[in-house]
């Protein structure tokens, strides 16, 4: 790396680093869940952008991963007596009673889990293709949400967990997210990225290539498992609150909504995109309101910041095909010559 990029680097760190000290000393409580959620979506986008943007798998299991995060590190972090509050129509198992675990171990373990149950999901899915796969892994993911609605002594059932420790913030969300960008551009930019890459492109020019097919779909499916649960126990820890309804289908679909706007195999385009979508869902509420202009006030429409929404998108996405971003990554260099780029009608005033 230059050593201008390595300065202009560290400086757009600082001025992120100071950007969050001031969010979180006069921004509202509103204003940091929306940037929590920018950057929790950010690490969700990532993960399903390693499965389904750089190996070329379908995977719609998302939310299965998720859920397992979130509860796991929901009930590591809970205290006793707020469990205790919890589970009044069934007990909580003894073994899950007074545990309680700091929040950095709790979300590895949430994660950890979430790897282990796609290690055992992958064995036999992966082995599938196309469609296939992706029936497949959504009806894994609704097999785990039932058996989370009624595993009682366990879940609490379709009641959920409510009073969970608010440990989430801006340096948590935004430290995680950082960690994961830096790890997924150090997988991608390595023999295993580039096999993934190769996978993506064509199956049968890999593996003649002597790329195990297998092996490595499985490592990029655990992998994106892991950082689903993260992101899921993430998100249970900001809300307060969680039950097996808010891990449906729609869930996946948001973040693989994500990945196809931003770029699918692009980590700058999944970054970008999980701040325009995750900002803009919240900040088109208005047109669900009441408007007042001043001398006429019109009324809220529900569900119009939906289709305003989704007009915005599909006009995105007719003209950038492959999203904003396609498969191109930010570089210092790549900026610099955009910058330097002088557009059209000024070139033809210069030549007159």
């Amino acid at each position: 790396m230059k050593k201008r990029d390595i300065i202009l680097t560290i400086i757009s760190i600082s001025v992120l680093i100071l950007f969050l000290m001031f969010a979180n000393s006069r921004f509202d409580s509103y204003q940091i869940r929306i940037l929590n959620l920018c950057a929790i979506y950010t690490i969700l986008g990532l993960s399903m952008n390693l499965i389904n943007g750089f190996t070329g798998l379908f995977s719609l299991g998302h939310a299965g991963f998720m859920a397992i995060g979130a509860y796991v590190t929901a009930l590591l972090t809970m205290p006793a007596a707020v469990k205790n509050q919890n589970f009044f129509l069934q007990p909580i198992v003894p073994w899950l009673e007074n545990v309680t675990v700091p929040f950095l171990p709790a979300l590895l373990i949430g994660g950890i889990m979430a790897a282990i149950l796609a290690f055992i999901i992958g064995a036999p899915v992966l082995r599938l293709r196309g469609d296939y796969l992706a029936i497949a892994t959504l009806g894994f993911s609704e097999i785990i949400r039932i058996v989370f609605t009624n595993t009682q002594n366990i879940t609490n059932g379709a009641l959920g967990l409510k009073s969970i420790p608010n440990t989430t913030n801006l340096w948590w969300s935004f430290g995680l997210a950082a960690l994961t960008i830096i790890f997924m551009l150090s997988l991608i930019n390595s023999s295993y990225g580039k096999a993934l890459k190769a996978i993506r492109e064509d199956e049968i020019a890999a593996e003649s290539m002597g790329i195990g097919l297998f092996r490595h779909k499985m490592l990029a499916f655990v992998i994106g498992a892991f950082f689903a649960g993260v992101g899921g126990g993430l998100l249970g820890n900001l809300l307060g609150a969680i039950n097996p309804v808010m891990f449906r289908f729609i869930l996946t679909f948001n973040v693989l909504l994500i990945i196809v706007l931003g770029g699918m195999g692009s980590i700058t385009g999944t970054v970008i995109s999980a701040f325009v979508v995750t900002s803009g869902l919240e900040y088109l509420r208005v047109l669900d309101e009441s408007i007042n202009l001043g001398f006429v006030r019109l009324p809220g429409i529900p569900g119009l910041r939906m289709v305003v929404f989704s007009s915005l998108l599909m006009i995105v996405v007719i003209f950038f095909r492959n999203g904003l971003m396609g498969t191109n990554e930010f570089s210092w260099d790549g900026l610099f010559a955009l910058l330097r780029k002088r557009p059209s009608f000024l070139k033809r005033e210069v030549g007159r």
